[in-house]
């Protein structure tokens, strides 16, 4: 019998899988046995985490529909259907109030965190449908739940993603052992949770009781779960990884 979560003989694509959050997930699911496919627009860092997993990495804008083709293309060739995908790539924006942003800055969070991921699942959903069996993990933000202040359009642009996880799971049931699911974390310990404001920061820490941070493998084991074929019945979710942030 296999292991539970044994994702042995997938592969798994991983967007922004350079660093932080999805370097550590790329690491926890090669640990499970799956084929490790990085997606990254930084080729160094995505190098040494894709020979780290012993996979492949391509480097390129998720916003542009060339690229995210180029990027699948090349995990098919080299390693096998895509058959797993977990949407990690994303950017926060400017810390600002919103009346002093621009629309630019706006236009391009939502490119990379919202337009990026639906890219990504309308070139592998097809090859899903056909095979009957595929996982879907974004990761969102407990921001796009609540809102942060000084964050409107990352907010924004989470909740758009935990929506259309939701619109996406819906459509793809019944075709096969499909599922699409969201995460939605608080504040986690990375280099882009660093680069903001402190009070920003702080406010964010106010909200959660455990009083910390969390930490990138705890994102990572929850993706792990919900990419593996014991995760089954689950679909259509944005699972809270909060620290008791999220009461509802």
């Amino acid at each position: 019998m296999a292991p539970f979560f044994d994702l042995s003989g997938q592969t798994a694509l991983v967007t922004g899988g350079a660093r932080g959050i999805g370097a550590g997930i790329a690491r926890r699911l090669r640990q499970a046995g799956a084929r490790i496919a990085i997606f990254d627009l930084d080729g160094g860092y995505a190098a040494q985490v894709a020979a780290e997993c012993q996979g492949i990495h391509t480097v390129g804008d998720m916003t542009l529909e060339s690229d995210v083709d180029r990027a699948f293309s090349d995990a098919e060739s080299k390693l096998g259907p895509v058959s797993i995908l977990v949407n990690n790539a994303a950017i926060t924006g400017r810390a600002e109030i919103s009346w002093n942003l621009k629309a630019d800055e706006v236009r391009r969070v939502f490119e990379v965190n919202v337009i990026g991921p639906f890219l990504c699942c309308k070139r592998v959903v097809p090859g899903m449908i056909e095979r009957k069996f595929g996982r879907i993990v974004s990761i969102a933000s407990i921001a796009g739940k609540e809102g942060n202040p000084t964050l409107l359009p990352y907010s924004a642009s989470k909740a758009a993603v935990i929506n259309m996880t939701k619109a996406l799971a819906r459509e793809v049931v019944g075709r096969g052992d499909i599922t699409v699911n969201a995460i939605s974390p608080a504040v986690i310990q990375t280099e882009m949770v660093e680069a903001l404001p402190q009070a920003t920061i702080d406010y964010m820490l106010s909200k959660i009781p455990m009083g910390r941070t969390g930490r990138i493998d705890e994102v990572a084991a929850l993706v792990h779960f919900l990419a593996s074929r014991d995760a089954s019945y689950c679909t259509g979710q944005c699972y809270d990884l909060s620290g008791g942030r999220a009461t509802y």
